[in-house]
């Protein structure tokens, strides 16, 4: 019989069992910080009908899209989270209760060429909060300061989120007659940081601007000093344009707000450089970056966008939302030594049997697990030396061994397999309990 070698398409991603344990871990951790800011859960499905899924996709993204036939049914896997949210909100408005704050993690998919932490299906943990009609500017104030609780729970101290508003920007260029321009503009000025400025300039001079306009475009985005400083120099530039003007008071508001929200000023700032290259941001827009690894890029990023769900339904739906690609940042934190996948066993306790009998040790398994500790029992008939040794090699901490002595005197020994100290209890789960927690 012939074997087909075991192998997994290039850019899907495949963890041993320690690396799952804590991929899973970073992803619990943004849960539930989402979850303490009050945002609901949302699945949608991964499979939609293509009609819905692509109905605004073009360009790239369509050449991305993973897109096949059942019978005669078009049918596409979800790109990304954003497109399904506008689906389900047009869908369900009648039932939903504004400003619906939803959050959702969950895989997407994307035939990209593959390269090294790029991926084809990954993670991506995304929140946002969707307003009826309208959707005032401090919920831009509230994002920054979840941003900021997740790295600090995943242990992070030196980041920055990079904070701008789309107006002002837009409001720039109209000033400058290079309106029609805007969004190609848009896109080259998010790229400074990658390119620099001198290819900066050169990108800009294919569009056929002036010089002069082109060097107010430079002086504008290296505009220095702390957020309200920049703030400052933005009011006294003297642009009257009427976008621009309210770009630059909102940016003001998310500001003083975000301070409300006990964000330090130590990891935001005002960065004139942040333009988001997706056509939809309106308003403010987010990137976060590690301040000693910038190479990564952004690890969050998002923003303000002023109609969901254009495409599916006439009702306007204002929202703003931030996006985790938590398994680009898994394996790009991981290749940098940032994060150590340590432990090899979700299990707290290795339970022994000695004794044909089982009922005993299953027993006591069944009553720790109702106490809240992961526990497992050993199964396999091995050698006793055989048993701790799969103990030690999964770092399991504890391993209580049953046999007919200890059912005899209802005692157990508990040995601590870090230090190898043991300790002789009742046989009993309660008293278990206090010496391993």
């Amino acid at each position: 019989m012939n074997k087909t070698e075991p192998r997994t398409l290039a850019g899907f991603m495949e963890l041993l069992p320690n690396e799952q344990i804590l991929f899973n871990q970073m992803k619990e951790t943004i849960e539930k910080t989402y979850q303490k800011f009050g945002f609901l859960p949302l699945d949608t499905p991964n499979i939609e009908l293509s009609e819905v899924l692509l109905a605004k996709a073009g360009g790239e993204t369509e050449k991305q899209i993973y897109r096949f036939t059942k019978g005669e049914t078009d049918l596409s896997l979800r790109f990304d989270l954003t497109v399904p949210l506008s689906k389900y909100v047009a869908k369900n408005y009648g039932n939903l209760s504004f400003p619906f704050r939803r959050y959702q993690i969950g895989k997407v998919y994307r035939g990209e060429k593959t390269q090294k932490g790029r991926f084809r299906e990954f993670y991506q943990c995304d929140i946002d909060i969707i307003g009826d009609g309208e959707l005032e500017t401090i919920h831009d104030a509230e994002l920054p300061s979840i941003i900021y609780t997740i790295f600090k729970e995943l242990g992070f101290d030196s980041f920055t989120i990079c904070i701008n508003n789309r107006k002002i920007l837009n409001g720039l260029f109209e000033s400058l007659g290079q309106k029609e321009n805007a969004v190609e503009i848009l896109r080259i000025i998010d790229k400074i940081d990658k390119i620099g400025k001198e290819a900066i300039i050169e990108e800009l001079t294919k569009l056929k601007i002036k010089d002069t306009e082109i060097e107010k475009i430079i002086s504008f985005i290296e505009i220095d000093g702390t957020s309200h400083e920049k703030i400052r120099e933005l009011e006294n530039l003297g642009i009257e344009n009427e976008i621009y003007v309210k770009g630059v008071e909102e940016l003001k508001q998310v500001i003083k707000n975000i301070e409300l929200f006990g964000v330090p000023d130590s990891n935001f700032k005002v960065d004139l450089t942040i333009a988001r290259g997706l056509d939809y941001y309106t308003g403010t827009v987010y990137e976060t970056f590690l301040n000693d690894y910038r190479e990564l890029g952004s690890v969050c990023s998002g923003g303000r966008y002023e109609n969901l769900a254009e495409y599916y339904t006439d009702k306007k739906l204002p929202g703003v939302g931030i996006s985790i690609g938590l398994t680009r940042l898994f394996y790009k934190l991981n290749e940098l030594n940032l994060i150590k996948a340590k432990q090899k066993s979700i299990s707290q306790v290795l339970i022994i049997p000695m004794i044909e009998d089982l009922e005993k040790p299953i027993t006591l398994a069944t009553q720790l697990r109702k106490l809240g500790i992961k526990t497992e029992v050993y199964l396999n008939n091995k050698k006793l030396k055989a048993k701790f040794k799969y103990a030690d090699k999964l770092k399991i901490p504890y391993v209580i061994v049953i046999g007919e002595d200890e059912i005899a005197t209802h005692t157990v020994n508990i040995k601590n397999m870090a230090t190898g100290e043991e300790k002789k209890v009742k046989l009993s789960a309660s008293e278990i309990i206090k010496e391993i927690k």
